[in-house]
């Protein structure tokens, strides 16, 4: 096998390429690279979110997000552990701040209990104080399988495991395009021409282009939504213990602004919910004409927009309005004030959007015959790696067996 030539190639150096690169290097006599655009590992999605570690509360029974996030948080925590890796297992609690949100309460109480999480505590008003002494509410749950971890510090952990297990790694790599010849697979990336038998797209915001350029339809559209954050000042963090969150609105496809207590220090509040217009726009002045025309070109987009617009005006209106943003976050804290908050940093979460307009609400993972593509992998996709790193891991390693 020569330099450039490989068995498999794990495009994108996020927390889930490394997850299932590591997984295809340990677990199977072939050689693996995987390659990353950026100069290091998870500049993106993984090194931009909460870094909660997800129960699995939220997620439909027998979904490939419950399976994979209630046994991959069990690896997760192992892992951590064996690694050295600083977590913290504190749980949260989820706060109905209106009686009408009761019944949503109950049926996150069921689903949970329906995904296997054990020790679920229903809260009273009183009973949250105990919990979260700042917090208002009508009722709550109390779920103990949450916790808080750096899943960059995750990832660079995998990533020095991949190449003491004879992986190699290449940054600065960027995938341009694919040809087939025989029973290979040729990619042309800025790092010079790369051979392989099976190839895994992991490419998170690009997962979907990546996808085309292998000549594959991937029946979705990758739409950026960039998640904003204030930070608690210092002298304010005490306001906050542990993980507060309210109850998800059943007609918007995200959980709502939350305080998260980071691994590293400080409390964060946030995340809204704003449309990007760039794939990697962390602030609102990134633009991409490419980006955009690629999404008002796309049907689906509009669909969305005529189902969700309302909403969206709101999150644009709390993404220029500190003061909204305030008022969001004293549903839950009312002791909050504007003075006691200052700008953190954003993310961009990559949700893919299909062409009836609907957001896909899964983990949506593509097989043709020389490759897999990850076409839908947000949250808890972190959580679950490992156990999505195996998942993905098995279809590979059967592909080549196949043709052994």
């Amino acid at each position: 096998m020569n330099c450039n030539s490989y068995d498999i190639v794990v495009i994108g150096g996020g927390i889930i390429g490394t997850s299932t690169a590591l997984t295809l290097q340990k677990n199977s006599s072939q050689k693996t690279l995987l390659i990353e655009s950026e100069k290091e590992l998870a500049t993106h999605q993984t090194g931009n979110n909460s870094g909660v570690i997800h129960s699995g509360l939220y997620y439909k029974p027998g979904s490939l997000k419950a399976k994979n996030c209630t046994e991959g948080r069990k690896l997760l925590y192992d892992f951590c552990q064996e690694n050295n890796i600083k977590y913290e297992n504190c749980g949260k609690i989820v706060v109905a701040t209106e009686k009408d949100q009761l019944s949503a309460l109950e049926n996150l109480f069921e689903r949970g209990t329906a995904n296997g999480l054990t020790g679920i505590k229903k809260l009273s008003a009183v009973e949250l104080k105990e919990y979260e002494p700042n917090v208002s509410g009508v009722a709550g749950l109390f779920v103990p399988q949450t916790g808080i971890v750096d899943f960059k510090q995750v990832t660079n952990a995998y990533s020095k495991l991949l190449t003491e297990a004879g992986g190699e790694i290449k940054t600065i790599c960027k995938f341009l395009s694919l040809k087939k010849i025989k029973d290979k697979l040729i990619l042309n990336t800025t790092c010079g021409e790369i051979k392989c038998k099976v190839l895994v797209n992991c490419g998170g915001l690009y997962s979907d282009r990546i996808a085309r350029i292998c000549n594959v339809k991937p029946g979705l559209q990758i739409i950026p939504f960039r998640g904003e954050y204030y930070k608690l000042k210092r002298d304010k963090e005490n306001l906050v213990k542990n993980l507060i969150y309210p109850v998800p609105n059943p007609k918007f496809p995200f959980l709502g602004v939350h305080f998260t207590k980071m691994i590293n220090g400080g409390v964060e509040a946030g995340p809204n919910a704003v449309l990007a217009f760039k794939k990697e726009g962390y602030t609102k002045k990134d633009f991409s004409f490419n980006d955009v025309f690629r999404m008002l070109t796309f049907s689906g987009f509009w669909k969305m927009a005529a189902k969700y617009y309302k909403m969206g005006f709101e999150e644009f209106y709390r993404s220029f309005s500190k003061k909204a943003f305030v008022k969001a976050l004293q549903k839950l804290v009312p002791e909050i004030e504007e003075n006691d908050i200052q700008p953190g940093g954003a993310g961009v979460r990559a949700q893919a959007l299909g062409p009836n307009g609907k957001l896909v609400d899964d983990f949506r993972i593509l097989e043709t015959e020389k490759m897999v593509h990850v076409l839908n992998a947000p949250s808890p996709a972190a959580t679950a790696s490992i156990s999505i790193g195996r998942r993905i891991s098995k279809i590979v390693i059967n592909k080549l067996e196949a043709k052994l």
